[in-house]
Protein backbone atom coordinates (compact mmCIF):
# COMPACT_ATOMS: atom_id res chain seq x y z
CA UNK A 1 0.00 0.00 0.00
CA UNK A 2 1.50 3.64 -1.08
CA UNK A 3 2.19 5.50 1.72
CA UNK A 4 0.29 8.63 1.71
CA UNK A 5 0.66 11.03 4.20
CA UNK A 6 2.73 11.87 7.58
CA UNK A 7 1.68 11.63 11.38
CA UNK A 8 4.34 13.34 13.95
CA UNK A 9 4.86 12.99 17.46
CA UNK A 10 5.21 16.83 19.47
CA UNK A 11 7.17 16.17 22.51
CA UNK A 12 11.05 14.98 21.51
CA UNK A 13 10.68 15.00 17.65
CA UNK A 14 9.47 19.14 16.47
CA UNK A 15 9.94 20.32 20.19
CA UNK A 16 12.42 19.90 23.24
CA UNK A 17 10.30 19.71 25.53
CA UNK A 18 10.02 16.32 27.51
CA UNK A 19 12.44 18.08 30.78
CA UNK A 20 9.57 20.90 30.36
CA UNK A 21 7.20 17.94 31.49
CA UNK A 22 9.41 16.21 33.95
CA UNK A 23 10.09 19.26 35.93
CA UNK A 24 6.62 20.38 36.26
CA UNK A 25 5.98 16.79 37.31
CA UNK A 26 8.87 16.93 40.23
CA UNK A 27 7.49 20.39 40.89
CA UNK A 28 4.28 18.97 42.08
CA UNK A 29 4.97 16.03 43.70
CA UNK A 30 7.56 17.84 45.74
CA UNK A 31 5.16 20.56 46.44
CA UNK A 32 3.71 17.52 48.11
CA UNK A 33 6.69 16.69 50.11
CA UNK A 34 7.20 13.24 47.46
CA UNK A 35 10.41 12.76 45.43
CA UNK A 36 9.18 12.36 41.97
CA UNK A 37 11.90 10.14 40.23
CA UNK A 38 13.27 8.99 36.65
CA UNK A 39 11.22 5.78 36.63
CA UNK A 40 8.28 7.70 37.58
CA UNK A 41 8.75 9.45 33.96
CA UNK A 42 9.64 6.96 32.64
CA UNK A 43 6.17 5.60 33.72
CA UNK A 44 3.90 8.14 32.82
CA UNK A 45 5.54 8.60 28.99
CA UNK A 46 2.97 8.62 26.51
CA UNK A 47 -0.04 8.71 28.91
CA UNK A 48 -2.67 11.34 28.25
CA UNK A 49 -3.38 14.61 30.23
CA UNK A 50 -5.90 12.36 32.37
CA UNK A 51 -3.93 9.10 32.92
CA UNK A 52 -0.85 11.30 34.01
CA UNK A 53 -2.46 13.31 35.79
CA UNK A 54 -4.71 10.55 38.03
CA UNK A 55 -0.99 8.93 38.39
CA UNK A 56 0.50 12.38 40.16
CA UNK A 57 -2.45 12.91 42.35
CA UNK A 58 -1.91 9.09 43.39
CA UNK A 59 1.58 9.36 43.78
CA UNK A 60 1.70 12.71 45.35
CA UNK A 61 -1.24 12.16 47.81
CA UNK A 62 -2.67 15.09 46.88
CA UNK A 63 -6.35 16.03 47.93
CA UNK A 64 -7.16 18.21 44.80
CA UNK A 65 -8.93 16.47 42.08
CA UNK A 66 -7.47 15.02 38.75
CA UNK A 67 -8.48 17.82 36.96
CA UNK A 68 -7.02 20.69 39.17
CA UNK A 69 -3.52 18.48 39.51
CA UNK A 70 -3.50 18.57 35.12
CA UNK A 71 -4.42 22.36 35.34
CA UNK A 72 -1.68 23.04 37.59
CA UNK A 73 1.19 21.14 35.67
CA UNK A 74 -0.13 22.30 31.93
CA UNK A 75 -0.49 26.02 33.13
CA UNK A 76 3.42 25.57 33.82
CA UNK A 77 3.76 24.23 30.33
CA UNK A 78 2.26 26.94 28.82
CA UNK A 79 4.15 29.49 30.97
CA UNK A 80 7.58 27.71 29.72
CA UNK A 81 6.43 27.83 25.97
CA UNK A 82 5.34 31.51 26.07
CA UNK A 83 8.55 32.00 28.03
CA UNK A 84 10.57 30.35 25.02
CA UNK A 85 11.84 27.40 27.38
CA UNK A 86 10.09 24.77 24.18
CA UNK A 87 12.29 25.38 20.88
CA UNK A 88 12.00 23.90 17.92
CA UNK A 89 14.33 21.31 17.56
CA UNK A 90 17.02 21.76 14.63
CA UNK A 91 15.69 20.88 11.35
CA UNK A 92 12.32 20.52 12.90
CA UNK A 93 10.15 23.67 10.98
CA UNK A 94 12.19 22.72 7.49
CA UNK A 95 11.17 19.32 8.09
CA UNK A 96 7.13 20.08 8.40
CA UNK A 97 7.04 22.56 5.87
CA UNK A 98 8.52 20.54 3.15
CA UNK A 99 6.78 17.24 3.96
CA UNK A 100 3.43 19.32 4.50
CA UNK A 101 3.95 20.53 1.02
CA UNK A 102 3.98 16.93 -0.53
CA UNK A 103 1.24 15.34 1.29
CA UNK A 104 -1.53 15.92 4.14
CA UNK A 105 0.30 15.75 7.72
CA UNK A 106 -0.99 15.51 11.44
CA UNK A 107 -0.10 15.53 14.79
CA UNK A 108 -0.59 12.51 17.46
CA UNK A 109 0.34 13.68 20.78
CA UNK A 110 0.39 13.08 24.56
CA UNK A 111 0.55 16.68 25.36
CA UNK A 112 -2.97 18.32 26.45
CA UNK A 113 -4.86 20.06 24.04
CA UNK A 114 -3.94 23.41 24.83
CA UNK A 115 -0.30 22.99 24.79
CA UNK A 116 -0.35 21.24 21.21
CA UNK A 117 -2.09 24.76 20.15
CA UNK A 118 0.14 26.89 22.35
CA UNK A 119 3.28 25.14 20.43
CA UNK A 120 2.15 25.27 16.97
CA UNK A 121 0.92 28.82 17.09
CA UNK A 122 4.20 30.17 18.86
CA UNK A 123 6.23 28.47 16.22
CA UNK A 124 3.76 29.42 12.98
CA UNK A 125 2.89 25.64 12.56
CA UNK A 126 -0.47 25.66 13.14
CA UNK A 127 -1.28 25.74 9.19
CA UNK A 128 1.07 22.92 8.37
CA UNK A 129 -1.08 20.49 10.04
CA UNK A 130 -4.62 19.03 8.28
CA UNK A 131 -5.39 17.46 11.67
CA UNK A 132 -3.71 17.61 15.14
CA UNK A 133 -5.51 14.89 17.80
CA UNK A 134 -4.17 14.79 21.90
CA UNK A 135 -4.33 11.32 23.70
CA UNK A 136 -6.55 12.80 25.92
CA UNK A 137 -9.23 12.68 22.78
CA UNK A 138 -9.15 9.33 22.25
CA UNK A 139 -10.22 6.37 24.78
CA UNK A 140 -6.67 5.32 25.74
CA UNK A 141 -3.18 7.15 24.88
CA UNK A 142 0.32 5.87 24.05
CA UNK A 143 1.15 2.74 24.08
CA UNK A 144 -2.31 2.48 23.41
CA UNK A 145 -2.68 2.59 19.33
CA UNK A 146 -6.31 5.32 19.45
CA UNK A 147 -4.32 8.65 18.61
CA UNK A 148 -2.45 7.47 16.00
CA UNK A 149 -5.51 5.80 14.33
CA UNK A 150 -7.39 8.77 14.84
CA UNK A 151 -4.79 10.76 13.45
CA UNK A 152 -5.38 8.48 10.12
CA UNK A 153 -8.70 8.96 9.96
CA UNK A 154 -9.05 12.36 10.25
CA UNK A 155 -6.58 12.23 7.44
CA UNK A 156 -8.59 9.71 5.43
CA UNK A 157 -6.16 7.28 5.38
CA UNK A 158 -5.73 4.09 7.07
CA UNK A 159 -2.16 3.38 8.90
CA UNK A 160 -0.80 1.45 6.57
CA UNK A 161 -0.85 4.29 4.62
CA UNK A 162 0.92 6.46 6.92
CA UNK A 163 4.23 7.15 7.98
CA UNK A 164 5.03 8.23 12.08
CA UNK A 165 7.89 9.90 13.66
CA UNK A 166 7.97 8.98 17.29
CA UNK A 167 11.18 9.64 20.18
CA UNK A 168 9.66 6.84 22.92
CA UNK A 169 9.15 3.68 23.09
CA UNK A 170 5.50 4.32 24.09
CA UNK A 171 5.31 6.35 21.15
CA UNK A 172 6.73 3.83 18.66
CA UNK A 173 4.83 1.43 20.35
CA UNK A 174 1.66 3.21 19.33
CA UNK A 175 2.64 3.75 16.20
CA UNK A 176 3.59 0.62 15.07
CA UNK A 177 0.48 -1.27 16.53
CA UNK A 178 -1.76 1.50 14.23
CA UNK A 179 0.16 -0.25 11.39
CA UNK A 180 2.04 2.97 11.09
CA UNK A 181 5.39 2.73 8.99
CA UNK A 182 7.59 4.23 11.56
CA UNK A 183 10.91 6.18 11.75
CA UNK A 184 12.06 6.20 15.24
CA UNK A 185 14.18 9.77 16.40
CA UNK A 186 15.70 8.29 19.92
CA UNK A 187 15.33 10.85 22.68
CA UNK A 188 19.09 10.95 24.01
CA UNK A 189 17.48 12.04 27.59
CA UNK A 190 14.50 9.17 27.54
CA UNK A 191 15.67 6.65 24.67
CA UNK A 192 13.53 4.29 23.69
CA UNK A 193 14.05 0.53 24.80
CA UNK A 194 15.60 -1.85 22.39
CA UNK A 195 12.48 -3.95 22.09
CA UNK A 196 10.63 -1.04 21.23
CA UNK A 197 13.08 0.57 18.99
CA UNK A 198 12.95 -3.04 16.93
CA UNK A 199 9.21 -2.20 16.28
CA UNK A 200 10.64 0.86 13.73
CA UNK A 201 11.29 0.84 9.96
CA UNK A 202 13.98 3.27 9.85
CA UNK A 203 16.12 5.28 12.86
CA UNK A 204 17.21 8.27 12.23
CA UNK A 205 20.04 10.70 13.97
CA UNK A 206 18.31 14.12 13.23
CA UNK A 207 15.24 15.81 11.71
CA UNK A 208 17.46 16.58 8.91
CA UNK A 209 17.80 12.97 8.78
CA UNK A 210 14.16 12.47 9.42
CA UNK A 211 13.00 14.73 6.71
CA UNK A 212 15.46 12.57 3.84
CA UNK A 213 13.77 9.42 4.97
CA UNK A 214 10.17 10.89 4.87
CA UNK A 215 10.60 12.00 1.71
CA UNK A 216 12.48 8.71 0.41
CA UNK A 217 9.53 6.38 1.45
CA UNK A 218 7.06 9.05 0.04
CA UNK A 219 8.75 9.03 -3.16
CA UNK A 220 9.53 5.15 -3.33
CA UNK A 221 13.43 5.44 -2.93
CA UNK A 222 12.64 3.73 0.52
CA UNK A 223 10.69 0.42 1.34
CA UNK A 224 10.09 -2.62 3.59
CA UNK A 225 11.96 -2.40 6.97
CA UNK A 226 15.21 -1.46 8.62
CA UNK A 227 16.37 1.27 6.89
Amino acid sequence: MALAAVVFDLDGVLVESEHLWEENWVAYAARHGVGWTAEDTSTVQGMSAPEWAAYLAERSGTTESVERVERAVVDGMIAAIEGGEAPLLPGAGEMVREVSARVPVALASSAARRVIDAVLDTHGLTGEFTATVSSAEVPKGKPSPDVYLEAAARLGRSGAECLGVEDSSNGIRAAAAAGLTVIALPNPTYPPKPDALELASAVAEDNHDVRRKLLAYLSGELVGERA
